[in-house]
């Protein structure tokens, strides 16, 4: 007979992958502070002890969550040009953030000592290597475009309403705020935005090219 879970479902096999995605699923659904070994046990229909059988703890699990999620960034492939490779990587970066809210501060903070963020490292500096520039210049150009990737997804949070309103709204909030003929800079782009909603995608790209565009023109003649 199948051994079954609390509520009387059959009991799929435990493993380390099954805990990883079902801690995903469970922090894309209620936010990342909500992850909780007790709360992970329980969506799985398990005792919480039974979980160590596969992360030895709450570090652990994060570092599992990170290695999968570093996986479904489009990293670069020797066969494409510097500058696609690393458009492709931003952009994949961007809708992995829109999946998993909370992958940016995890993969920030956790990546760089682990295999997978080692190998995700090592791929990106290759391609700038191999379009001409120098290691010390292909590690600033990578970090810059980190640094990016990773603040625009921490601005778009922070600039995100609770109350379902969009970005012409926060606008509309921030020209209330303002006195009569004071700040007259912030009034008015306050005032373009109230009209016209915030494209995300355009202004990353905007930003993205600019980088890549700068990138360039450090690039060897030929």
């Amino acid at each position: 007979m199948p051994r079954r879970t609390r509520d009387g479902e059959p009991r799929e096999t435990l493993s380390r992958e099954r805990v990883l995605r079902a801690a995903m699923a469970l922090a894309d659904k209620r936010g990342i502070d909500a992850l909780t070994m007790r709360e992970l046990a329980r969506r799985l229909g398990i005792e919480a002890a039974s979980l160590y059988n596969h992360v030895s703890g709450k570090d652990d699990l994060l570092t599992g969550m990170t290695d999968l999620v570093i996986a479904e960034i489009d990293l670069p492939s020797e066969g494409t040009g510097w500058r696609e490779a690393m458009r492709r990587r931003a952009m994949s970066a961007r809708e992995l953030f829109e999946r998993h809210p909370w992958a940016a501060a995890l993969i920030d903070t956790r990546m760089h000592a682990e295999p997978s963020g080692l190998a995700y490292a090592d791929r990106v500096l290759g391609t700038l290597l191999r379009a001409g520039l120098s290691p010390a210049v292909a590690g600033n150009a990578f970090l810059v475009l980190d640094s990016y990737i990773y603040g625009y997804e921490r601005q778009r949070t922070i600039l995100a309403r609770d109350d379902g309103g969009d970005s012409t709204d926060t606008a509309q909030d921030v020209g209330d705020a303002i006195p009569p003929g004071a700040f007259p800079a912030l009034a008015a782009v306050a005032a373009a935005y109230a009209e016209q909603p915030f494209d995300e995608n355009a202004g990353f790209a905007f930003g993205l090219d600019l980088l890549l565009d700068g990138i360039e023109r450090l690039l060897p003649a030929g």
